[in-house]
């Protein structure tokens, strides 16, 4: 599994999966599937426009219909932060290598480089196929040159599992109380940082992100804990405290 860092709000770097092939394919799919739709209804259109006014209503429509293809994905990216509608739904997006958010220079790079990569408007070219299979970041040319990628947006794992999944005797006490002043989001961020140390074994992400969280909720650690053992605490605590809420 490919990933590559991202900085968070809180500062906290966290690995996400890089968006493969599949997704890539599925995403654009789903993109030319509405493509063809919006081609259709302008056909009709624009023969009704032509019928009932001139050939010029048939000329504006066709021009319109081109411009929206032609500009589709720069537009998209811009506004739709990374996505296309076919991006959307796959819950992929462009990000920069360095974990920031494209400028408008690195979206016109990768849209300008398109007719490298798919060669045709409308379909899946050699090269973009051959360059992502074979780069480290799953990049397609406009992507190298922009220094973007793909990543996935879903979270690893889901909130619901996240907060709720410890089976803690009923007679547990929660140590940090305060844990209520977080978020599900916070949670799952704590949670994320604890994945990411099981796999990785860098301790800087768990002091940085223990030193964060007792910050944000007013607590000392008590000297017979360690970060590691705080922030499963706060998990297991911000666990038991909001399912007795919800009971």
């Amino acid at each position: 599994m490919d990933t590559i860092k991202i900085s968070t709000a809180q500062n906290i770097d966290i690995e996400y999966e890089i968006a493969g092939l599949g997704e890539r394919i599925a995403a654009r799919c789903i993109d030319l599937a509405g493509f063809a739709v919006l081609y259709f209804l302008a056909a009709i259109i624009g023969l009704i426009a032509a019928f009932s006014l001139s050939s010029t209503g048939l000329y504006v429509v066709l021009i319109l219909y081109v411009v929206m293809i032609v500009f589709y994905d720069l537009v998209c990216e811009l506004f739709m932060n990374g996505q296309t509608f076919g991006k959307k739904a796959l819950k992929i997006k462009v990000i920069s290598l360095d974990g920031s958010q494209p400028t408008f220079g690195q979206y016109l790079l990768r849209w300008l480089f398109r007719m490298v990569d798919f060669g045709i408007p409308f379909g899946w070219g050699v090269v973009a196929l051959i360059a992502v299979v074979v780069t480290k970041n799953h990049q397609r040319v406009g992507d190298i040159l922009a220094k973007t990628t793909l990543i996935k947006t879903k979270p690893r794992t889901e909130i619901q599992n996240v907060a709720f999944n410890f089976s803690l005797p009923d007679e547990y006490q929660p140590v940090f109380k305060e844990v209520l002043h977080l978020n599900d989001r916070d949670i799952e961020l704590v949670h994320e940082v604890l994945t990411s140390y099981y796999q990785t074994g860098n301790p800087e992400l768990i002091y940085t992100m223990a030193a964060k969280t007792k910050a944000h909720i007013l607590v000392n650690i008590p000297a017979r804990m360690n970060e590691l053992q705080f922030l499963e605490t706060v998990l297991k605590d911000y666990s038991h405290l909001t399912s007795n809420m919800s009971v």
